[in-house]
């Protein structure tokens, strides 16, 4: 996912479980031709699915599939849209934060039966990710890749500043210490990046403290919890206290990926989908590589970690022909495909040692190696009811204009408010 993605939120209507109950639609004939229609959001990605696709077509010659790339900020706003009419993808990219919101709302069908008629074996996949998209005990998703997260540097800013790169024993100090030493404000340099973007920030810090965005049973919200209010301050502290990063406008105006592959800051917590896009900027590419993730002031290296899926919409109207699609999606093959190129690591599990070594520029082994470290992503029924409101109220807190434990307080409010909502 990219820094700037800001969910939007969606409301759990009629209309959407309307959409899903009249499919009535008829499987067509084996030998028919059909033109399926495949959603997803990164186009850094578009090169590997073509792959992908392509090797399905060559096994499955009556089957076509039209990619559509739909941008993050507007990809679930449109999908809500096309299903509500009947008109949405055949077959989609499903992430853990929506899987139970359109699971639940009969937006996508679940994948039980096809998974046992075709004896696909579940258990070839990442466990977690499987589990995130299990509702109620059925399957709505074929688990596609798993995240993980590292300290992005610029081995250039670095050498020039004489500070030694980061390694496995830097904690949230060392980050400190090495940003102070390598802003250079009359060369317009940051040592370090702090977007207020959840995914790549405060979700990589919360855990690491003992803090929760949301309990365990998905009932009441964390934020005003002290430690999870210690790892979001971790972040407002860089830009409000340290000034050794840009502005929540600057990160607003300007992608702050794009700040690291152009020289202007120095790092940058990055997730595993992201050296593929670093590398097509021939700075980037010769001056970033990839450190662990720095771990808590007490040596914690836990964080949260999301992990996208392949669903079928559950008004498809090709659904075997679907199913066809979204099992090759799902196969040892098409991981195979994605880890070679570096695009993210595969949930389908002993393919990421491929990933680790498809870019031999990066230390990508370091998104492997904190795999083990994963927590699962906050999620509840319909997250985006409370995800997208914590977004904006953060803001304060990264301008400064009231403290984190000020904010958190209201996020928390807010947040409890709507899981109470959610569970009538």
């Amino acid at each position: 996912m990219n820094t700037a993605r800001r969910l939007l939120s969606l409301c759990l209507t009629p209309l959407l479980l309307a959409a899903a109950a009249c499919s009535g639609s008829s499987e067509s004939a084996d030998n028919e031709h059909v033109t399926l229609t495949y959603a997803i959001w990164d186009q850094a990605q578009s090169a590997a699915m073509k792959q992908i696709i392509e090797e399905f077509h060559a096994q499955h010659p009556n089957i076509d599939v039209q990619v559509q790339v739909t941008p993050w900020e507007s990809y679930w706003t449109k999908l809500q849209t096309s299903i509500t009419a009947g008109s949405g993808p055949d077959v989609l990219w499903m992430t853990m934060v929506y899987a139970k919101y359109y699971a639940v709302g009969g937006g996508i069908a679940p994948l039980d039966d096809k998974i046992k008629d075709s004896k696909l074996d579940m258990g070839a996949y990442v466990p977690a990710v499987t589990k995130a998209y299990t509702v109620d005990g059925k399957v709505y998703g074929i688990p596609k890749d798993v995240n993980g997260f590292g300290l992005c540097y610029n081995k250039k800013l670095f050498d020039a500043a004489k500070v030694k790169y980061p390694d496995d024993s830097w904690t949230w100090s060392d980050v400190i210490a090495a940003a102070q030493k390598l802003t250079n404000p009359q060369k317009g340099v940051f040592g370090f990046v702090a977007p207020e973007a959840d995914e790549l920030s405060w979700y990589l810090t919360v855990p690491q403290v003992g803090g929760q965005v949301i309990s365990d049973d998905e009932k009441s919200s964390g934020y005003d919890k002290p430690a999870t209010i210690q790892g979001i301050q971790f972040w407002t502290d860089m830009i409000t206290k340290y000034h050794v990063s840009p502005t929540l406008q600057q990160t607003t105006d300007t992608d702050p990926l794009a700040m690291l592959t152009s020289g202007k800051v120095a790092m940058r917590y990055c997730g595993s989908w992201e050296p593929e896009e670093i590398a097509a900027v021939p700075y980037g590419k010769a001056n970033i590589d990839i450190a662990p993730l720095p771990a808590g002031p007490d040596g914690n290296r836990k964080y949260y970690s999301n992990g996208l899926a392949n669903s079928i919409s559950a008004k498809s109207k090709h659904p075997q022909q679907a199913w066809e699609f979204a099992q090759f999606l799902g196969s040892e093959r098409a991981a195979e495909i994605q880890a070679k190129t570096g695009t993210v690591i595969p949930a389908y599990q002993g393919h990421a040692d491929a990933y680790a070594k498809a870019m031999p520029e990066f230390n990508l082994q370091v998104f492997v190696d904190h795999l083990k470290y994963a927590e699962p992503f906050p999620a509840s029924t319909d997250t985006a009811a409370w995800r997208d409101t914590a977004t904006k109220q953060f803001a304060d807190a990264w301008t400064g204009k009231a403290p984190v434990a000020d904010v958190s307080q209201r996020v928390a409010e807010a947040m409890n408010a709507a899981l109470a909502k959610e569970k009538k």
